[in-house]
């Protein structure tokens, strides 16, 4: 499920097509989800955007926010801490970048519900730390661009591609 945009715009446009039960069907029959970027995180419960906040898919706790970071977007290159046992950044280097544009996550302080449901939750840092990707069952999820950041995400969506 790729996306940029808004969180609030991305879920009136799922739920416009049926795309958010579609989604919720695929997760119950365990049929594989990739989110990225927006897609990611209309994933969780809720998201902030604008001061607005609109209802998720409900796939995951949690609620998208803000990044604190003197610099928004947060556009460019960054390395990520792969989660203990992660299947997306298996076989890569700790020092491999990827490339994200956003200016909202699922921050690291609000991460613990999912934690504990046993996600795999991979960190990286701009002004704070937020979920640059996570991992549960059949559903996976990466905050940056895949598709943009060359061999490593490449690397990633095969390595995804892998778990199916």
């Amino acid at each position: 499920m790729p996306g940029v945009g808004a969180f609030a715009a991305c879920m009136t446009g799922l739920r416009s097509v049926g795309g958010d039960k579609i989604i919720a069907r695929r997760v119950e029959l365990g049929r594989p989800v990739l989110g990225i970027c927006v897609g990611m995180q209309v994933l969780f419960e809720s998201g902030v955007e604008h001061g607005v906040s609109a209802s998720g898919c409900g796939v995951w706790p949690g609620v998208v926010e803000r990044l604190d970071a003197s610099v928004l977007p947060h556009m460019g290159w960054n390395t990520v801490a792969p989660a203990p046992g992660s299947s997306l950044f298996a076989g890569l280097d700790p020092a491999t970048r990827f490339y994200f544009v956003h200016s909202y996550a699922l921050l690291q302080s609000s991460a613990g519900p999912l934690a504990a449901a046993g996600a795999k939750i991979s960190v990286t840092e701009h002004g704070e730390p937020f979920a640059a990707a996570v991992e549960q069952g059949v559903v996976s999820a990466t905050q940056f661009h895949p598709e943009k950041s060359g061999a490593a995400g490449a690397a990633v969506l095969s390595n995804w591609l892998e778990t199916l």
